[in-house]
């Protein structure tokens, strides 16, 4: 890779000093038939979500939305400029539940290319694949593991991945199904594809709240994503808790990422990006330091989320 290491947004590449207080795993836009009637999918919605982030002092929110379920990449470019924010895109394929049988036909032969395209030209909508790709670019790749398995979906995906990766620079985003097989798939990118650790972030380890395996994924080098907070069918704020006091304790302060994950449109259960900053990082500042949650919130996503383009 040459050049200085940039985040590149919907807006175009900036200095990742600029990025400032992150949501480094978010939401604007998400729609999956496995959440029928939960859609995110209202720009206007869109844009009051990033505008109570920002009022609550977020400066940038990464959308983890990948190809194929209604990123919106046009209306986040529109958005990030009217809220004056920043936003990252995702390329990327998710889980291949999330996707009617169509789309994964579509694309399933030419991932790299697909991934490459995003990162490089433009992004386009995936029921226009046709349409020139006048969308802004993505500025990562989001994947996903499979349930305690790298399955045969999983294991395409990353390789696809990692190809875009070697080719682009683009650092690779991967959901853990319920916060498992991390260790799998850090041995599959990083040991077997060549991507480098601090070019990976797992998301969803707040999800299999096991301190000793969080320690171990940790030494790997890779960033760690703890998101998704006061959900209750997943791991409690409580248990998060404890998991970030045991890695902030082992030195691993600087690898940790903190995000929402809005998945849906259903207020009862997504208290919505602002949360991040209203109430779980006042709670953690008590804990382990404002110094440290800063942090989280700033270094290291602006270390995580940028990288020398090529």
């Amino acid at each position: 890779m040459t050049g200085e290491p940039k985040v590149r947004t919907v807006l175009g590449d900036i200095d990742p000093a600029e990025l400032g207080v992150t949501n480094s795993h978010d939401h604007l836009f998400f729609a999956s038939k496995l959440l029928s009637g939960q859609e995110l999918d209202d720009p206007t919605a869109a844009a009051e979500a990033l505008l109570h982030f920002k009022a609550a002092g977020g400066s940038a929110l990464v959308q983890w939305t990948p190809y194929g379920l209604t990123r919106r990449t046009r209306e986040l470019a529109w958005i990030s400029n009217e809220i004056g924010a920043h936003v990252v895109a995702a390329t990327g394929l998710h889980r291949a539940e999330h996707y009617a049988p169509a789309i994964l036909d579509r694309v399933i032969d030419g991932l790299v290319r697909e991934f490459v395209a995003d990162l490089t030209e433009g992004t386009q909508p995936a029921d226009l694949p046709d349409e020139p790709r006048t969308g802004p670019r993505a500025g990562l790749v989001k994947v996903a593991g499979a349930f305690h398995t790298i399955d045969s979906h999983a294991r395409l995906t990353m390789t696809a991945a990692a190809v875009a990766h070697q080719e682009t620079g683009g650092p690779i985003a991967v959901h853990l199904e319920l916060g498992t097989a991390a260790l799998e798939t850090v041995e599959l990118l990083c040991g077997k594809l060549d991507v480098p650790p601090d070019q990976v972030i797992l998301g969803h380890l707040n999800r299999n709240p096991d301190v000793r395996i969080q320690r171990e994924i940790a030494e790997t080098g890779v960033f760690l994503g703890f998101d998704g907070p006061s959900r209750a069918n997943h791991a409690t704020d409580w248990r998060l808790f404890d998991g970030l006091e045991a890695l902030v304790g082992a030195g691993h302060g600087g690898q940790i990422l903190l995000g929402g994950d809005t998945t849906t449109a259903t207020a009862l259960h997504q208290p919505g990006p602002s949360y991040l900053l209203t109430t779980l990082a006042p709670r953690l500042a008590k804990l382990l330091g404002g110094d440290v949650v800063t942090a989280m919130l700033v270094a290291n996503p602006a270390r995580a989320f940028a990288t020398s383009w090529k």
